[in-house]
């Protein structure tokens, strides 16, 4: 049974976001809530929705695509159900998953190419929250 992950981008992810559903195509279901142009668009009108569909469980997690990762990580983490990692290698993209039990991962599309975009995304779809220790720091996120 495929995924079902929601996908978000401002105009500087276009390209990746549809390089990564067409990648990631045979293991995931993709919600796709961005910009499908590279008109300049403003990141929050498409990550709120994208986050609002995984703290409802329509989700099971998120991909969020801008030109730094930084504006789509930061707005995603205003949702309290969201635990948002900016990654831009293979390794951050595992660890957030085991050690944050991170659900929405932000990627920088000016600042690593697509192969290392794609790695780092499957990292971080194929691992698990390791929980025990992490556990405990994970219940502490949330205001």
């Amino acid at each position: 049974m495929k995924r079902k992950i929601a996908i978000a981008n401002d105009h500087a992810g276009t390209e990746y976001k549809f390089e990564l559903m067409k990648a990631l195509a045979e293991q995931c279901e993709f919600q796709n809530f961005g910009t499908d142009e590279t008109d300049s668009v403003d990141y929050p009108d498409f990550v709120h929705p994208l986050a609002t569909s995984v703290e409802e469980g329509k989700n099971e997690l998120g991909i969020l695509i801008c030109g730094s990762g930084n504006g789509v990580c930061m707005t995603a983490n205003k949702h309290q159900g969201i635990r948002a990692a900016l990654c831009w290698n293979e390794e951050l993209g595992a660890l957030a998953r085991q050690h944050n039990n991170a659900n929405v991962i932000c990627i920088p599309a000016r600042f690593i190419s697509f192969d290392e975009a794609r790695k780092v995304v499957n990292a971080f779809l194929t691992e698990d929250f390791e929980g025990g220790r992490h556990q405990r720091r994970v219940d502490k996120i949330s205001c």
